[in-house]
């Protein structure tokens, strides 16, 4: 996890002449400048005395110093109303979790709250003690805590405890407090508290099912669950339901991850496919799908259904740091529950190479200069779409070196749409120009009259980094030990609108032999594509002449 996320935080995207992930000091595009474009800086750990205040100002100034990424803008979804003492919540749209001033802080106090190890201002949570907060997540026969407070908690709480912790001080409270082990305990009592407690458990198993994967929490799930279902038959049938949908889910993503290891397994270098059976690998991605409209909406199907099975949690167990509270170990020291979010990324690298090898392998340079028009409307199809990610990787794979240095095939194309998707994903003052267009994008999701125009597909790697400075900007515990819950409310407002995103049904039509080809035809490695590079375009300097004699020597068998 460390080295993922030192290449992942380490890049700056998508520099001309470089591989997808890593920068390189390369040839630019010819007819065009070599990249001025300023680093995407990460700066250190603050101190862990900072407020949320001081961490912001700090930011602004870093940000003019280097460039640093800062927050992405987001759009105003409707005010939660408060929920009422008969009422009980259902689980809402992430879009409608959040108000139009940033997020729902104004939680329901209790007089306990006040005095309770909760510390308020203005009537919004800014910080308490790990014990307090966990026990506000607890219902109780008059009170249910506020949905945004649940997102935020069980997101964050992992960064102190592990789920399967929590899990069983939730039910230790629920069963201490409400006598749920007693039986003697009076029957009305839980027939009020009971359908909160699980609402309560099914908001965590629907929103974090993948901390079911622990035994140890489906143990504690259907021990309350067992409780507060004993003698109800309406309750016992809901409690019935709520465990298969979480068993269908965690069914589906081990599915999910069969298919993955399957399709990691049979990746193979293109030119070792291409030296053992050259009459296997003649198709290109043209002779597969023509049409670039169709491939941008088979790559949105890609991208949609691996962004479905990334967990909120996989956010924050990306950055999981020893908690200075915890001398005995990390809140993540055991084996992480899934590898999605590496996964997906892995996808976004994958799609690069894709790309640079489909423009590398022609033999003439009329095919490669075809192939190169062909990615650009793919690209701008892409954009259109609301697919930020398939258009950056596009774009990142023609920016590759390999590929840039064509200087004769890239004389014989059109430029012009290039340049503008160019301008548009330009890493300078912050990514500006895909901020506003991403923002464009997701407004145009809140208020769309068809499927396709809720697609938001965001460029994800700066995704991460967004979430990844605002976890270093500030300090997860403040001077007299509270959780700086202010904090873990800005983390979940940024996961939240993402977990709108990817609950997105693809509306295009699935074409299996497209989606086959893109998954799975063997792709050139970083060698292989120079070496193609340099048999299409002979080298240009001393340098380039003898990696090209060691890359035959190496690759080929010969000099």
């Amino acid at each position: 996890m460390a080295k993922f996320l030192a290449e992942l935080l380490g890049c700056t995207l998508p520099s001309k002449g470089a591989s997808p992930m890593f920068e390189s000091k390369s040839h630019s595009r010819a007819g065009l400048k070599p990249s001025t474009k300023p680093k995407t800086t990460v700066f250190s750990t603050l101190g862990s005395e900072k407020s949320l205040s001081d961490c912001k100002k700090e930011q602004q100034w870093k940000t003019s110093m280097y460039s640093s990424i800062t927050p992405v803008c987001f759009t105003s979804p409707l005010i939660e109303k408060p929920i009422g003492k008969e009422s009980m919540p259902q689980t809402p749209p992430f879009s409608a979790m959040f108000d139009s001033s940033g997020y729902n802080r104004n939680l329901y106090q209790s007089a306990e709250d006040s005095c309770g190890g909760l510390y308020y201002h203005d009537n919004n949570l800014l910080s308490g003690s790990l014990e307090a907060l966990i026990q506000h997540l607890v219902p109780n026969v008059d009170y249910y805590p506020d949905r945004t407070y649940i997102f935020t908690f069980l997101l964050s709480s992992r960064l102190f405890m592990h789920p399967h912790e929590l899990m069983a001080k939730v039910c230790h409270l629920c069963m201490e407090h409400q006598r749920l082990n007693d039986p003697n305990c009076d029957k009305n009592q839980i027939k009020k508290i009971a359908p909160k407690i699980l609402q309560l458990l099914t908001e965590w198993t629907e929103t974090f099912p993948y901390d079911f994967r622990d035994e140890r929490m489906m143990r504690n799930l259907k021990d309350l669950a067992h409780r507060i279902a004993s003698g109800e038959e309406t309750y016992r049938k809901n409690v019935q339901q709520v465990i298969q949908c979480l068993i269908r889910k965690l069914a589906a993503l081990s599915q999910y991850e069969e298919v993955l290891a399957k399709i990691s397994s049979t990746t193979t270098d293109r030119l070792t496919v291409l030296k053992t059976k050259p009459q296997s690998i003649q198709r290109d991605i043209i002779t597969v799908c023509s049409d670039p409209y169709t491939l941008a909406q088979q790559l949105t199907h890609i991208e949609l259904e691996r962004l479905n099975y990334i967990g909120p949690e996989e956010f924050v167990q990306a950055f999981v740091q020893k908690d200075p509270l915890d001398n005995d170990k990390s809140c993540y020291s055991e084996r992480k529950k899934t590898r999605n979010l590496e996964a997906y990324v892995e996808w976004f690298n994958r799609l690069s190479y894709l790309v640079a090898t489909e423009i590398c392998m022609p033999v003439k340079k009329k095919h490669r200069a075809r192939m190169i028009e062909y990615f650009i409307d793919v690209a701008r199809e892409c954009f259109n779409i609301g697919n930020f990610n398939s258009l950056m990787a596009i774009i990142s794979g023609m920016n590759m070196s390999p590929v840039s240095r064509l200087k004769k095939t890239w004389a014989k194309v059109k430029t012009a749409k290039f340049d503008i998707l160019e301008h548009q994903m330009d890493p300078s003052s912050n990514f500006y120009n895909y901020r506003t267009a991403l923002r464009g994008a997701a407004q145009r999701s809140l208020t769309a009259h068809s499927s396709r125009e809720k697609i938001v597909i965001p460029f994800f790697s700066l995704l991460i980094k967004d979430i990844y400075f605002l976890n270093e900007g500030c300090a997860n515990r403040l001077p007299n030990g509270h959780v700086n819950f202010e904090k873990f409310w800005e983390l979940a407002k940024q996961v939240s609108e993402f977990m709108t995103w990817k609950q997105v049904e693809c509306p295009f039509e699935r074409d299996r032999k497209i989606l086959q080809y893109l998954l799975t035809v063997p792709v050139f490695s970083e060698d292989s594509l120079y070496l193609a590079s340099y048999e299409s375009e002979g080298p240009e300097n001393h340098i380039e002449k003898d990696r090209w004699k060691s890359l035959r020597s190496s690759l080929l068998g010969r000099v």
